[in-house]
């Protein structure tokens, strides 16, 4: 009787020890599996922060509006994140030559991110224009503007952006020359640093017409208000509104694929609703 039950614990001894085993055995494979699962995540996690990537970029004022939007679905389809500064050309151009950690410049002119590219700070053959630009005579008020406002001369102050700073500016000095108008005019200059401070001057009634670009007023075909005379083209030199990738962000994938993306159909339909040419 005492061997019998000798070997009954022996029994439950072997079997004890396999379920033991087998429990060890599911133990490591679910911590292998969890182990795995965790290695998985901080990969995926690696990569998407490997593939997305921020851009700075440097926007002229005029471009505020539809930049905006480029931007929103430039993020939307790639996962970069876009920064974006507004402001005058000219300003931008001292900005970066003191280090400004802008990655684009979307200038007002070609002939800023020219001289960036002939000194070294731009990427050479990356500069291309993405946008032409219109200038307008606009006043908040309706039924003020039309093509002889000018001459009629029955304001207290005309608005416009620093010819210095601003490359609208600089066109709405040309427009005011082939008119003979400098000089009747001058008294009644109220200059804004950047074409959306000069806005900010007629919208808020300190000038009562000015000189601005045809986006801020402008939207599918439509004057959004108040009254304007568009500019003809052969007053003032065209406004080739040119892009260029900053030295500091040649090997940028960011700031390589926003470039591209500027080129892109998507990207002109919408500076097309704001009335730029190509």
């Amino acid at each position: 009787m005492a061997g019998e039950i000798q070997k009954c614990v022996l029994l439950v001894g072997v079997v004890a020890n396999k379920r033991s085993k087998v429990f060890l055995l599911g133990i490591h494979r679910m911590h292998i599996f969890f182990r795995f699962c965790f290695m998985l995540m901080i990969t995926s996690s690696f990569c998407t922060s490997v593939m997305a990537d921020e851009v700075q970029i440097a926007v002229a004022s005029n471009f505020t509006a539809p930049m905006k939007t480029i931007a929103a679905d430039f993020e939307q389809q790639t996962k970069h994140k876009v920064l974006l500064s507004f402001g005058a050309t000219g300003k931008f151009y001292a900005q970066i030559k003191n280090g400004a950690p802008f990655d684009v410049l979307l200038a007002a002119d070609d002939e800023i991110p020219k001289k960036l590219e002939q000194e070294g700070v731009a990427v050479v053959g990356s500069r291309f224009t993405y946008a032409i630009g219109r200038l307008v005579l606009w006043s908040a008020k309706a039924d003020f503007v039309d093509p002889n406002v000018l001459q009629r001369g029955n304001f207290q102050h005309i608005a416009l952006a620093s010819p210095k700073l601003a490359p609208y500016g600089a066109a709405a000095i040309d427009v005011l020359t082939h008119l003979g108008l400098v000089k009747p005019l001058q008294a009644k200059f109220v200059q804004g640093e950047n074409i959306s401070q000069t806005s900010q001057f007629i919208s808020s009634g300190n000038a009562e017409l000015g000189f601005v670009a045809l986006s801020q007023v402008y939207l599918n075909g439509n004057l959004k208000s108040g009254s304007a005379w568009i500019i003809p083209d052969t007053l003032y030199s065209p406004i080739r509104q040119d892009a260029v990738l900053l030295t500091s962000a040649k090997d940028k994938a960011a700031a390589q694929a926003f470039m591209s993306y500027l080129k892109s159909s998507n990207a002109k339909a919408v500076m097309a609703t704001y009335g730029y040419r190509f």
